[in-house]
C-alpha cells in the first residue's frame, strides 16, 4: 500500500513538473497570440493587460503592408521544393551507404554532419557572390538550392539510420529473385520505409519554414518567405509590438497546425536510431 502511494505521488509530481515546463515553454507563444489582438498602446502598457477589447486591425495592416499571401506562397514553395529535392538526393545516397558501405562511408557521414556545425555566417560571402553572379539573388530557385544543401546532411543521416536497420534477409531474397540495386531501392526499400521517409520530409519542411538567416541575406521582396516578412517589422523607429505579433502569429500558424497534425511522425523521425 505504501509503495503504491509512493508510486502515485511520484507520478503526480512528474506530471506537475511536465505541465509546468510545458506552460513555461508555451507562454511566449500565448503572449504573442494575445498581443496580436491588442492596439499598440495596449501592447506596451505597464502593467500588461490580460483583459482588453480584441481588434483585428493589426492583421489587416499586415496583409496590406506586407502581402502575407505572397510571402506564405514563397515559404510553401521553398520548403516543399527543397524537401523534395533533398529526399530525391538523400534516398539513393543513404541506400548506397547503408547496403554497400565502403571504408570511407563512416568518414563521409561524419564529414556531412560536421558541415552542420559550421557557422552559416562563415560561408555567407562566397554564397552571396555565387548567387549574385548566377542571378539567384532574391529568387525562389536560389533559396530552394540553399535550403536543400542546408538540410541534406540531416536527411541523409536520418534515412541512413533507418535503412541500415532493415532486415538484410529481405534484400537477399529480392536479389535471389533477380532484382537489380535500382529495383531493391524502389520496390523493396522505399515501400518498407514510407514512414521514415515521411517523417524525415516533415522535419525538413519544418526546418526550412523556420529558417531565417539565409532568407534575410539572400532575398529582398520577390522571394522573401514569412521569416523575412517578420524581420521587416523591425525599424529604426523601434518595434511595433502589436503588428509584429500579428505578423509572427500569421507566420507561425500554418507550420504549428501542420506540426500538430503530424506530431506523431515528427517525433518518430527525431528518434530514429535512439532505441535499438
Amino acid at each position: 500500500m505504501k509503495l503504491t502511494q509512493q508510486r502515485k505521488l511520484r507520478t503526480t509530481l512528474t506530471g506537475l513538473f511536465a505541465w509546468t515546463i510545458a506552460l513555461i515553454l508555451f507562454f511566449p507563444i500565448f503572449w504573442m497570440f494575445i498581443t496580436s489582438f491588442k492596439t499598440e498602446l495596449q501592447a506596451i502598457s505597464v502593467p500588461p493587460s490580460l483583459f482588453f477589447e480584441p481588434t483585428l486591425e493589426n492583421f489587416s495592416i499586415v496583409q496590406e503592408r506586407s502581402d502575407y499571401v505572397h510571402h506564405a506562397l514563397n515559404s510553401v514553395i521553398t520548403a516543399f521544393g527543397s524537401t523534395l529535392i533533398a529526399l530525391a538526393i538523400a534516398i539513393p545516397a543513404a541506400y548506397s551507404m547503408a547496403f554497400f558501405p565502403s571504408k570511407r562511408t563512416k568518414d563521409i557521414l561524419l564529414w556531412m554532419l560536421s558541415t552542420k556545425m559550421l557557422p552559416a555566417v562563415g560561408v555567407l560571402v562566397p554564397i552571396y557572390i555565387l548567387s549574385r553572379d548566377y542571378g539567384l539573388l532574391d529568387s525562389r530557385t536560389g533559396l530552394v538550392i540553399i535550403f536543400t544543401l542546408m538540410n541534406l546532411p540531416i536527411v541523409v543521416w536520418m534515412l541512413f539510420s533507418y535503412f541500415k536497420d532493415l532486415p538484410k534477409e529481405i534484400l537477399e531474397a529480392a536479389r535471389m529473385d533477380g532484382a537489380t540495386p535500382w529495383d531493391e531501392m524502389v520496390k523493396v526499400v522505399m515501400p518498407l520505409s514510407i514512414g521514415a521517409i515521411s517523417s524525415t520530409g516533415l522535419l525538413s519542411i519544418v526546418l526550412c519554414w523556420n529558417e531565417a538567416f539565409w532568407s534575410l541575406n539572400l532575398t529582398a521582396s520577390e522571394a522573401a518567405p514569412l521569416t523575412a516578412m517578420i524581420a521587416s517589422y523591425s525599424s529604426p523607429e523601434g518595434l511595433f509590438w502589436a503588428k509584429l505579433s500579428a505578423a509572427s502569429t500569421l507566420a507561425c500558424a500554418p507550420i504549428v497546425i501542420f506540426g500538430w497534425f503530424c506530431q506523431k511522425q515528427l517525433v518518430q523521425g527525431l528518434t530514429f536510431g535512439a532505441v535499438k
